[in-house]
């Protein structure tokens, strides 16, 4: 090879060397574009919550504001009378009408009561979650197609599109009745065109029961801490993710309950807080706050001018909005809110955000 062939083969080479790292720069160069490229949209939430009876007015503040957000607001709660006869209290027969109102102009999917196994006796003494009152009105077919007759007679006269079941202590015994109950209940909302919700305790036997095709199931996933414990989070995300599993052994539609709010331990003491209740204390006597990293929860403590020193923990938007990502995460689409009250106005924002209305 002479030299002029030389020089053209090394200007030759030199090109494709030229082009080579080109080519390489382009690919090297489109890689962070590729790896940034936006992520997945996330499954939208269907988001539920409740207003309840004592304090409805915050409640219904707090519904507006959530809107359309909301594919169903549940009006909680029918109680018991003495003579096992669903009991609505004063302040509930006067809210409705407000929480019907409300509902329909913001455009909320559904109004639907709640039925709890709570009786409030006339001398104004309560016997919370009655495991005796379950088994009188279900544990045989009369005693469930009366309480059934009730039920429907309920949503006829007061126009709910549908009922939710919070029955809770259930016994052991009568857990067969209770199915029985949820399937024949079922049975006649469908041909009514009603919805039926069932709520399950986080310590109920799912895994074991012969829970019926049909009603929609919620679990309730908080008070991890409260009034029987010390002090802690309402739930953790391991706790979200190991009840998110538990529910694949339950039929059909399921939710995941999730509760906004905490608790102040003083003393022997353990008192329900809302968020601004939870944020005006807080305030008011200075308190470092804290995050903690596994529940995503606020804390801190303070000292009253009882010199009574008090531990809180409680949810704001950052913390249910991560619970409804670990939810998301877990499989888990339709999200209940316990309660909707004096949540903050940022709590309001995410919760938006995080929703969609399944409608």
């Amino acid at each position: 090879m002479g030299m002029k062939q030389v020089a053209q083969s090394g200007w030759m080479t030199l090109v494709l060397v030229i082009v080579a790292v080109g080519v390489g720069f382009s690919i090297w160069m489109r890689q962070p574009a590729m790896q940034a490229a936006a992520p997945p949209a996330r499954t939208p939430v269907n988001l539920t919550a409740w207003v309840v009876d004592w304090q409805w007015e915050s409640g219904l503040a707090d519904a507006g504001e959530l809107g359309k957000a909301l594919s169903r607001v549940q009006a909680f709660a029918a109680y018991f009378d003495e003579s096992d006869q669903p009991y609505f209290t004063k302040a509930f027969q006067e809210a409705l009408p407000q929480i019907r109102e409300t509902a329909e102009v913001a455009g909320i999917g559904e109004l639907n009561l709640t039925l709890v196994n709570d009786i409030v006796r006339q001398d104004g003494s309560e016997s919370p979650k009655d495991s005796k009152l379950i088994s009188r009105l279900v544990s045989t077919k009369e005693a469930r197609e009366k309480h059934i007759a009730e039920i429907e007679a309920l949503l006829d006269q007061y126009s709910f599109q549908g009922v939710e079941i919070d029955y809770e202590r259930i016994p052991d015994k009568d857990w067969g009745y209770m199915t029985a109950f949820y399937r024949e209940l079922y049975e006649r909302m469908h041909a009514k065109g009603k919805s039926l919700r069932i709520v399950l305790e986080s310590r109920a036997p799912v895994e074991t029961l012969k829970l019926p095709e049909g009603p929609e199931y919620v679990m309730m996933a908080y008070n991890l801490y409260g009034t029987h414990s010390g002090p802690g989070p309402k739930a953790d995300k391991a706790f979200l993710k190991k009840l998110a599993k538990r529910m694949t052994a339950v039929p059909g539609d399921k939710a995941i309950a999730i509760a906004a709010g905490g608790f102040d331990w003083h003393g022997d003491q353990v008192t329900a807080i809302t968020e601004q209740q939870a944020v005006k204390i807080r305030y008011t006597n200075g308190s470092e706050l804290k995050r903690d990293a596994a529940s995503g929860s606020l804390h801190y403590q303070y000292t009253d001018d009882k010199n009574v020193k008090h531990t809180v923990w409680y949810a704001d938007g950052s913390t249910l909005t991560s619970w409804i990502d670990t939810l998301r995460q877990a499989g888990i689409s339709h999200v209940a809110v316990w309660r909707l009250g004096e949540l903050g106005s940022g709590t309001l924002d995410k919760l938006v955000q995080a929703a969609a209305t399944a409608k």
